[in-house]
């Protein structure tokens, strides 16, 4: 779908759930104007922080005028910011107070130190870890778990930063016997020949997202091999066609963004597709 800068998508109902403004956000983003996609993109990777922000502060983070923010949240469906903060508020439920103002003052006081720097990405992961455990998706964990254990081949891309969850996760399928392959690339050898019928593909990316990444999943797709995508946006490019969409929030500090949540999530997925498959026999 697509809209002229000066039309809003007439007799859309405003968004009642979280799940829903994803799928809202997902379905609208492709045929967005380019100001109206950098809010896309943006909101869709901070969503927690639509609750506590101001239509400026996420303006200055999209990197776009407030005006844009007001006209991204009409084509949502939403009168204006107000109601699409009111529908974040009465799903955000924080379990320690206030983040950012300790994230803040941990910044002020440290001076760069090496043990300032640590209890900042300590905060940050611990942050990144509570987000995960509120918004996670069950019901996609579950088919991702179904697609992974009934697969005869696991096939896990992961490059750059997505490398070590990638590899965590080759490991884990190999100590419990279960067929996996690592694309990694070394040598820019192309395995993509190998992704089979009755496999299944693990795409692992972040922004800025792995152009290796991006074609191994759209490969599968053509081949009927189905996509467990982890990511952290509902539009990223791995999330397009996925059986299974797993996204992750992960809190950056300084521009170095940790794994702490993503982590979490692969050593689930890992010991849930193990058990899954023990089941089966």
């Amino acid at each position: 779908m697509s809209f002229e800068s000066g039309l809003t998508p007439g007799g859309s109902s405003a968004p009642t759930t979280v799940a829903h403004f994803d799928e809202r956000l997902k379905d609208l983003s492709e045929g967005l104007p380019k100001r109206l996609r950098q809010c896309a993109d943006y909101i869709a990777a901070n969503t927690d922080r639509i609750a506590v922000s101001t239509v400026a502060d996420l303006a200055a983070g999209a990197g776009v005028p407030p005006s844009a923010v007001m006209r991204f949240c009409q084509i949502l469906g939403f009168s204006g910011f107000s109601e699409m903060q009111r529908l974040f508020r009465e799903n955000f439920a924080p379990t320690r107070p206030d983040y950012a103002t300790r994230l803040s003052n941990l910044r002020k006081a440290g001076a760069g130190s090496a043990e300032a720097l640590l209890a900042e990405f300590v905060e940050a992961g611990h942050q990144s870890l509570e987000a995960l455990a509120r918004n996670a998706d069950g019901a996609a964990l579950d088919q991702a778990v179904r697609h992974l254990a009934g697969a005869g081949m696991i096939h896990i891309a992961g490059f750059r930063r997505a490398f070590p969850v990638a590899a965590y996760l080759a490991y884990a399928f190999e100590k419990m016997n279960i067929p996996a392959m690592l694309h990694e690339g070394t040598g820019k050898l192309d395995h993509s020949h190998a992704l089979r019928p009755g496999d299944a593909l693990i795409a692992i990316s972040f922004a800025p997202y792995s152009d290796e990444t991006v074609v191994l999943t759209e490969i599968a797709a053509r081949r009927g091999v189905p996509v467990v995508a982890i990511t952290d946006t509902p539009i990223s490019p791995v999330a397009g066609g996925a059986a299974a969409l797993l996204t992750v929030p992960e809190v950056d500090f300084g521009a170095f963004r940790s794994l702490s949540a993503t982590i979490a999530l692969a050593i689930s997925l890992a010991v849930a597709v193990g058990a899954a498959r023990s089941a089966r026999g």
